[in-house]
């Protein structure tokens, strides 16, 4: 069941990602970025690859040396559940970004290379999107 729902979770996201990414404004992907939809499609997978890996219960997240102990006595399922849950929020600042650039009125074409980044490295896409947002709000004013 992990590599079955581990599979989908990927897919779906893949699917997701490049709907927003190259038809934001089409049918399918209004209610994707209106909405956490695939947040919470994953959450429900997230909670199970949790309860199944054993739970979070001895889990030391205070310290580095926690955090690698931690990686290293991963299960596939607990693995999974870390993927997951990179997915998830990776996706949902994404759609925030899409919602963000649109109130502003910045290009789409302007938030690729920050949205690509967002799925690929998380934060390095929020700095790249921030620097857009600012260089475009500074040209605004300027004009």
């Amino acid at each position: 069941m992990t590599t079955l729902f581990f599979n989908l979770c990927n897919t779906l996201i893949l699917v997701a990602w490049a709907a927003i990414l190259f038809f934001p404004k089409s049918k399918v992907s209004k209610p994707l970025i209106s909405f956490p939809w695939i947040p919470l499609g994953i959450s429900f997978f997230y909670t199970y690859f949790i309860i199944v890996s054993g739970g979070l219960a001895e889990a030391d997240f205070s310290s580095l040396e926690g955090i690698v102990v931690l990686f290293k006595n991963a299960t596939p399922e607990s693995a999974a559940a870390g993927w997951l849950h990179y997915l998830a929020f990776d996706f949902w600042v994404g759609t925030w970004m899409i919602r963000h650039s649109q109130k502003f009125q910045i290009k789409h074409i302007l938030i690729v290379l920050p949205l690509l980044c967002t799925f690929m490295l998380g934060p390095i896409g929020i700095l790249i999107y921030s620097l857009v947002f600012f260089t475009k709000k500074k040209f605004t004013k300027a004009s």
